[in-house]
């Protein structure tokens, strides 16, 4: 089992995990990027991605790596790297959906002598457990004997440009000795950062579900911090920059947990850990904290408003921004969403102003149709709800001219020096 230049290569869903690592695969190895969303495929054969991770010269310079929505294709290959997402269903249990129809997918064209590795954020045992049966069952070949699998978490941060696929440290592992020792070889071979070789699958999933369960905790924290010092009259921000004088006080800030990744990997873990008899307190403690916090932004911007004698029935709100983080696109899991659902149990008007987003998918995903420009003069609220660059280059007094003589300006990001805003988180 030797890593090659002819090794072909299948990346399976190519959102903002699954289309950087194809292109870095497709610069070296022959390729195949995979989706079933045509309309993506489509894009990307043109150059174009909506996600913004990737631009055209860097799509173009993988110039080994091909896109499909033809499972068929994906016959060539012999490694095989599922990037679908991972959700969680209402009830907030993992959603393995995409992981089953993904491997059926594959397990329809394993063949002898093949490796699946997984990227998606699973509990740890997920892709032996669940994701190798169904490879076993669509292929009928035997795990361990006829093929082998892997598992090497995804780090990808949207938006983030320091940080990208090729200067993260990659951990990889490997259902055998051969399989971890190849599928360290595959990535170490696209990522100059260096890998990381666990001693077991397992290992390999639960470090990647308790990074984002570790900075979940400590946004819960500050999270409570803030409601602790709102009663007592202290401004959070104050505090965090006194407490960070210190050389080992983490430099964590309140605010929403979306996003694919930190508001979804911890239920991850406790499921399986519920599953093993064990019920955790202080991650789910710290989930109901984060979970919350949409409710408590609109409660306390509620509570602004009717002291300063605005009535909140048919007012006008104006929320800046909706994605789950600055400067990206994603709207995966935003927790905009939760203060957009609050505020509508009080009959106000609401309008959502984005540049980052695609106006469709926010139709789609959360049925709000962003305005495209803002008028002075219109609203009784403003919520600085995400810290675009766009957001903080306008400044105060603009921000501030959005508003009725008399509103409130909500800065939930610190965007703005505390005199600038009436209200922070």
């Amino acid at each position: 089992m030797n890593v090659s230049s002819s090794t072909v290569i299948a990346v399976v869903g190519l959102g903002y995990v699954g289309l950087p690592l194809a292109v870095e695969f497709g610069k070296q190895y022959p390729t195949i990027g995979f989706d079933i969303n045509q309309r993506r495929v489509s894009e990307l054969m043109q150059g174009v991605d909506t996600t913004l991770e990737i631009d055209q010269a860097d799509l173009t310079a993988a110039s080994r790596l091909t896109f499909t929505t033809r499972p068929q294709e994906l016959v060539r290959a012999s490694v095989y790297i599922v990037t679908v997402p991972t959700p969680i269903d209402r009830h907030k249990q993992p959603d393995l959906t995409p992981i089953e129809r993904a491997s059926e997918t594959i397990g329809n064209v394993l063949k002898r002598g093949d490796v699946v590795v997984y990227e998606s954020t699973v509990y740890p045992g997920a892709t032996e457990e669940f994701a190798v049966p169904v490879l076993e069952r669509a292929s009928g070949l035997q795990f361990n004997k006829d093929f082998t699998v892997g598992y090497s978490p995804e780090r990808i941060n949207p938006g983030d440009r320091s940080h990208r696929l090729t200067s993260i440290m990659k951990v990889t592992s490997g259902s055998t000795p051969e399989a971890a020792d190849f599928v360290n070889a595959l990535y170490a071979s696209i990522i100059p950062a260096g890998t990381h070789k666990a001693s077991s699958v397992k290992v390999a999933e639960a470090a990647k579900v308790i990074e984002n369960t570790q900075r979940d905790l400590n946004i819960a924290l500050m999270n409570e911090f803030a409601i602790i010092f709102k009663k007592i009259g202290i401004d959070t921000e104050e505090v965090l920059q006194a407490a960070g004088t210190k050389w080992n006080f983490l430099g964590f800030r309140p605010g929403l947990v979306g996003g694919h990744c930190i508001g979804v990997d911890p239920y991850y873990l406790t499921h399986k850990a519920a599953a093993l008899g064990y019920h955790p307190q202080v991650i789910l403690a710290g989930r109901r904290i984060n979970d919350n916090m949409g409710g408590y932004v609109v409660g306390q911007l509620v509570k602004k408003m009717l002291k300063s004698q605005i009535p909140v029935v048919n007012a006008s709100i104006l929320i800046m921004g909706l994605s789950f983080k600055e400067n990206c696109p994603d709207l995966r899991n935003t927790k905009v969403a939760d203060i957009i659902n609050e505020l509508k149990s009080y009959n106000v008007n609401i309008d959502v102003y984005d540049p980052w987003i695609i106006p469709e998918d926010a139709q789609h995903e959360y049925g709000v149709t962003p305005v495209r420009e803002l008028h002075e003069g219109k609203y009784d609220a403003i919520i600085l709800a995400v810290a675009h660059d766009e957001f903080r280059a306008i400044g105060s007094q603009k921000l501030h001219s959005y508003g009725k003589p008399m509103h409130v300006l909500y800065d939930l990001k610190y965007m703005l020096p505390k005199d600038e805003s009436d209200m922070r988180l």
